[in-house]
């Protein structure tokens, strides 16, 4: 197929090459231009594994990138929506969605022939099917089963393993408006043959990615609401309670192969300094935003977000608990993305943590192996970057550990030879307890 991606993002640009790599002839659409010429040339725009490799097989064969929509869209058997949709505090902003619909209509108003129009964009429940289908209407002139089709293709990429996510899904969901665009979508993913499809409804594919967004969120609070509980008890810790949770068998399924498997989903069983990043925080608030519109309310997903709201002061008070008074203290921040292996800083747990030490007095210095670049726009100056781990930490009273990178399973080493270690807060309990001198941790 023929297909045209509108954005370069994160989903955009791997959606694009990974389809690009099974055959198809993809032209990713954005009006950055300098992202566009880094594509064309081969060098990915963000830091993400894999995508250097797969840019070098795909680009000047079966991938390129421009900044001009309409003659793509003219040319291509579909058009795939994979734009920003932020979330302002009442509702999800849907005019990049519909920027990009209405360019798409009004590129299509000349065209002859069968052409599907693809959400892949995070949108809530009836988006698709009610003001994507008007904007596209409006502006082409047709209608959505007999001028173009319409769909839903929901992403579920984690930043940092998206190459791979894409290549081996566990699940594809297709939701088209009919039976034809469904088909059109089945041929989009003709390369996948074994991977089990979901054929449904725009507005159930919406509903079908906000549910796995708001449980893995529920997953992640639950959790810190064990560690506050066990941190009050005493004597009981939170690492040994999850270990015992997950060895149940609805975690931990029987392989046929010898000895068992722990489910993928028991990564979000762990206690920590919360959640962050594009999906999470805004998809879930986005649906209780969205429910009470539909007058439903939902109470459980708004005590997820109130939780995980709580959890830097949490941290920093695990902090104080060993240093009360941190004016002057100098304190190193392991991590400023939101997870391991990407760049992505958006609603990064660190934020807040080093926000709250600022506002405690403390001299921070933020060590991250891939997203420092972000740090002057996040703190205006405020805070120090250190490059080195080890220059990070030898000279910090504290360090907290926000990012599970590997890199930071180096520190009981690191720590290993100084006169003074400093205070370890565990954010991740990454770290075995009793592999540094001084260790906090979070439901400890």
């Amino acid at each position: 197929m023929r297909l045209t991606v509108v954005g370069a993002g994160y989903v955009g640009l791997v959606t694009g090459a990974c389809l690009a790599d099974k055959g198809h002839e993809v032209v990713c659409v954005d009006l950055d231009e300098e992202r566009v010429r880094a594509i064309n040339e081969g060098r990915p725009p963000i830091h993400e594994a894999g995508l250097e490799e797969l840019l070098a097989r795909t680009v000047g064969s079966t991938l390129r990138a421009s900044v001009d929509l309409e003659p793509e869209v003219r040319a291509s058997d579909a058009s795939m929506i994979a734009v920003g949709t932020p979330f302002d505090g009442r509702e999800i902003d849907l005019s990049y969605v519909g920027a990009a619909a209405g360019q798409i209509g009004a590129a299509l108003q000349g065209r002859n022939g069968d052409h599907v129009v693809i959400v892949k964009s995070t949108v809530v429940p009836g988006t698709t099917d009610t003001f994507v289908r008007r904007v596209v209407e409006e502006a082409s002139g047709k209608r959505a089963g007999e001028g173009f089709g319409l769909a839903m293709n929901p992403e579920f990429l984690t930043e940092g393993q998206a190459v791979d996510d894409f290549m081996h899904p566990d699940r594809l969901v297709l939701g088209g408006i009919d039976e034809s665009t469904l088909d059109a979508l089945e041929e989009l993913y003709a390369g996948f043959p074994d991977v089990p499809r979901i054929r449904t409804t725009p507005r159930t594919a919406e509903m079908i990615k906000y549910a796995s967004n708001a449980l893995l969120a529920t997953a992640i609070s639950f959790s810190n609401e064990l560690a506050n509980l066990c941190s009050a008890l005493g004597d009981v810790d939170v690492v040994d309670v999850m270990r015992g949770l997950h060895a149940g068998q609805y975690l931990t399924p029987t392989a046929s192969e010898p000895g068992p498997v722990t489910a993928p989903i028991a990564a979000f069983f762990e206690a920590g300094c919360g959640f962050g990043g594009s999906c999470l925080p805004k998809d879930v608030s986005a649906l209780v935003a969205h429910g009470a519109q539909a007058g439903v309310e939902m109470p459980l997903l708004r005590a997820v977000l109130t939780t995980n709201a709580g959890r830097a002061a949490a941290l920093v008070a695990q902090l104080k608990q060993h240093q009360p008074d941190l004016r002057g203290a100098r304190v190193a921040v392991l991590g400023l993305a939101f997870k391991p292996d990407t760049d992505d800083v958006r609603e990064s747990p660190a934020i807040p943590v080093v926000e709250a030490l600022l506002a405690e007095g403390a001299a921070v210095t933020v060590h991250d192996p891939a997203a420092l670049a972000a740090l002057p726009r996040l703190f205006d100056g405020r805070v120090a970057a250190a490059a080195d781990l080890k220059e990070a930490v030898g000279s910090a009273d504290a360090v907290v550990i926000v990012t599970r990178w590997r890199d930071y399973e180096a520190l009981p080493e690191l720590l290993a030879g100084l006169e003074r270690p400093p205070l370890v807060v565990d954010g991740r309990r990454m770290l075995e307890k009793t592999s540094v001198e001084r260790y906090a941790g979070i439901g400890l």
